[in-house]
């Protein structure tokens, strides 16, 4: 926690540091990369820089934790930092990161902010960082032992054994270590880190959720998205990785995860946001699992739905489980009342229920308030949002 003084400090000048967080991120991220350029070339998500987004998450991030530290100072915002923390991991984010990284966030704040920053407000703000930074290191270096890789290195060259065309924007692969040793472990609803190297030499990353797997191989889904710089890494899988190719891959990694409990569990998803979901569901069917499982999804028609014939699949195998489909355009095989968006007042959900969430950020926010509505327990609602989580800057 902060100490007293640190507090009280903070607490009169987040007003001030929040209100011009929006200036001190785009000078923190031109000072970073004017002095480390490589970081943009081969860590940072260009699409993400190049449309702000990155940027807004982490002032959005920076502001939620210093609130976080003077309003609950017993309290650690353990989900947030776990939810960065897994993310960071997947880029293979280093403990000596956290010092370029405050060299030039603090450099930005001077230059924003001016006089207003005194010795004693850049020795509380210092602690600030230094209490979410030192607790994300902590985090990570926990995730990078527990996926052997100690140092912060846990890429592996694996060779695409399968691609698969799940609808004109969706391709999903099949991958297996090329070395020969055994596939990772991983929990229903996380994701692989992907790198590759594009024309210009960068080296750009992006996570994609894995829709299953087993003893041989995992397996990822990528919708191709278009416009520079956004959709420059799953554009160059779509036209130029298939069967036999090489591609450098991490363990896998994410902090939304099914549970073990036996309760009912709740899956909702629009578009794309179905990946999780089918990773999840063909765990639950591969275990005979004998929960209620009710698994919702949204998309604009037939044609743009991915995994559909897999989501059919895997809830018909369940003892208890069912599936509800909304499509925006109307389809032959649906009735009239499913026409439009995902409605979760049309259905009969169990407040006890356990619930997974994923699709895009207005989804989410809709999706959540109407299962809250419901009567589920807000604890108990989990989501799972691809690009930076902008929810905490809302």
């Amino acid at each position: 926690m902060l100490s007293p003084k640190a507090a009280e400090t903070v607490r009169a000048t987040l007003p001030a540091v929040g209100g011009a967080i929006g200036e001190i991120t785009p000078l923190f991220y031109d000072k970073l990369f004017a002095a480390h350029p490589e970081l943009l070339r081969d860590l940072f998500n260009r699409g993400n820089q190049a449309n702000g987004t990155q940027r807004q998450a982490l002032a959005g991030s920076i502001a939620a934790f210093a609130t976080a530290l003077v309003e609950h100072p017993d309290v650690r915002p353990d989900a947030m930092l776990a939810r960065i923390a897994h993310k960071h991991a997947s880029l293979g984010v280093t403990a000596a990161q956290y010092q370029v990284v405050h060299t030039h966030l603090f450099a930005a704040i001077v230059e924003v902010l001016g006089d207003a920053v005194t010795p004693e407000v850049a020795a509380a703000w210092d602690e600030v960082y230094w209490l979410m930074a030192n607790a994300l290191i902590a985090v990570e270096k926990r995730l990078y032992e527990e996926a052997g890789a100690a140092d912060g290195n846990s890429w592996r060259e694996y060779r695409v054994r399968s691609r698969q065309t799940e609808t004109a924007e969706v391709a999903a692969f099949a991958v297996q270590p090329a070395d020969g040793g055994p596939v990772p472990a991983f929990r229903p609803g996380q994701y692989v880190s992907v790198q590759v190297e594009l024309a210009d030499g960068a080296r750009q990353i992006r996570q994609y959720s894995l829709v299953g797997g087993d003893e041989s191989a995992l397996r990822f889904a990528v919708k191709r998205v278009d416009g520079e710089p956004a959709g420059e890494v799953s554009r160059h899988l779509h036209t130029e990785v298939g069967e036999g190719d090489l591609l450098r891959i991490s363990a896998p990694f994410g902090d939304v995860q099914l549970d073990s409990a036996e309760r009912p569990v709740v899956l909702v998803s629009a578009g794309i946001g179905c990946t999780p979901m089918i990773g999840m569901l063909a765990d639950l069917a591969g275990r005979g699992s004998g929960r209620r499982v009710i698994a919702v999804h949204g998309d604009r028609d037939p044609a743009s739905h991915a995994f559909r014939a897999e989501l059919e699949q895997y809830t018909g195998k369940l003892a208890a489980g069912e599936s509800h489909v909304w499509y925006e355009q109307p389809a032959d095989d649906r009735p009239a009342e499913r026409t439009g968006f995902v409605d979760l007042a049309a259905l009969d959900l169990p407040t006890d229920a356990t619930a997974y969430l994923c699709g895009p950020l207005p989804f989410l926010r809709a999706a959540r308030a109407q299962l809250v509505e419901a009567g589920l327990n807000p604890a108990d609602i989990h989501y799972e949002v691809f690009g930076p989580d902008l929810w905490l800057g809302a």
